[in-house]
């Protein structure tokens, strides 16, 4: 009913909308989520879980033993198909996920909070008043809540509300391909990461049982050269004769410094935020820590009837997530100006034992750029990479 006010609506069913959803109903929030597509539904990512996207979703309940297809301890590294090595770290430092799997999991979850789904739900525009926000939906109707959570992707209305800005567009490119049993035992418990040909490009094999996720990405405007990286690097892999299951391709945003996550009543969370690691250009961590803080700060602002409580939501990410943005930012201008460098370092028993710590979830982004001589030998790098 249109007169209804709940007091939470959130506007997308991914990761980040579904933890806001859980959340905000587990705090006793009367919550809907409007979903324009249908679950399970496929959705282009790689689907490996550092240590802090299993920390975050273990928190949230979910079984990581149901859905993980497979779990990884070892990590072979080349460099545009060259000087080839693996690493072997002893314990799984990744959980590989097929989206599809994962999301609905989340969804399972969300209802069983109290949220309620309304799938096949297109948003059209939000707009709010002094006593809240509204979703105008496609077919005429609107849904009013005292918070809306906006976690629509990048490209949204909510982002587009909010005023979002993004400063690094990436272009990923991506095929599922079905294996057989040999191939299975080849890539088991194994990834591979490949530095690309294109400055900040990088390419990867993720092992799914009886899937193999490969894909590239690379900054946006060089379509044509990163469609020649995928195509290379899955014919250098001897894996060019499978017919994918999905062939697919998305792009990632990453917010400007400074860009707002907040506009009166309305939050934005996940993509649509804009809130993506931009060197690994990772997102499933942000997109559950931060829509699980936007969930807690609707639910404390809608049953408080006090809206100055979503600023808590904004301090929350200055304070978890913005600077591990930072620092990646700055960790991709030295990649992208020297990937052999790179290469070199994750050789190293050091720069594995970081690479192997940063994937398990014991060592964060941030705490590796507060470490002085990271510092100077980042800068030494892209120093030398902007002289080129």
């Amino acid at each position: 009913m249109e007169d209804e006010i709940w007091d939470v609506a959130v506007v997308g069913a991914g990761p980040a909308g579904l933890a806001a959803a859980s959340r905000a109903a587990a705090a006793g929030a009367r919550t809907v989520v409007l979903e324009r597509g249908r679950h399970p539904r496929y959705k282009t990512c790689g689907g490996g879980l550092i240590g802090v996207s299993r920390a975050a979703a273990a928190g949230l309940g979910v079984d990581l033993g149901a859905v993980a297809r497979d779990t990884v301890d070892a990590v072979t590294f080349t460099r545009d198909g060259r000087s080839e090595f693996t690493r072997r770290a002893g314990a799984p430092i990744l959980a590989m996920v097929r989206r599809d799997e994962f999301d609905d999991a989340l969804r399972g979850l969300a209802e069983r909070a109290g949220a309620v789904l309304r799938q096949d739900t297109a948003v059209r525009g939000v707009e709010q008043d002094a006593d809240a926000a509204t979703a105008r939906l496609a077919d005429g109707s609107r849904v009013r809540a005292r918070v809306l959570v906006g976690a629509d992707g990048s490209a949204g209305v909510t982002a587009r509300a909010v005023g979002v800005a993004c400063e690094q567009v990436d272009l990923g490119l991506e095929v599922e391909l079905p294996v057989g049993a040999q191939l299975q035992q080849r890539w088991r418990g194994r990834v591979l990461l490949d530095w690309g040909p294109i400055p900040g490009s990088y390419g990867w094999v993720f092992p799914k049982g009886d899937r193999l996720t490969v894909g590239v990405i690379a900054a946006r405007g060089q379509g044509a050269a990163t469609r020649a990286y995928l195509t290379a690097f899955v014919e250098r892999l001897g894996l060019a004769g499978i017919e994918p299951v999905e062939d697919s391709g998305h792009l990632t945003r990453c917010r400007a410094p400074g860009s707002p996550v907040r506009s009166g009543r309305l939050l934005v969370a996940g993509d649509a935020a804009g809130l993506l690691e931009p060197w690994t250009r990772e997102g499933i961590s942000f997109a559950l820590r931060s829509g699980a803080a936007a969930g807690d700060a609707a639910a404390a602002a809608a049953t408080a009837g006090d809206p100055a409580l979503l600023a808590g939501y904004e301090a929350e990410l200055a304070r978890e997530l913005l600077p591990e943005m930072a620092a990646g930012a700055r960790l991709l201008e030295a990649f992208a100006a020297s990937p052999r460098a790179l290469h070199l370092a994750f050789a190293s028993r050091p720069g594995w034992r970081a690479f192997a710590r940063f994937c398990a979830g014991d060592l964060t982004l941030a705490r590796v750029w507060r470490r002085r001589p990271v510092r100077l030998l980042v800068a030494a790098v892209a120093a030398r990479g902007r002289r080129r």
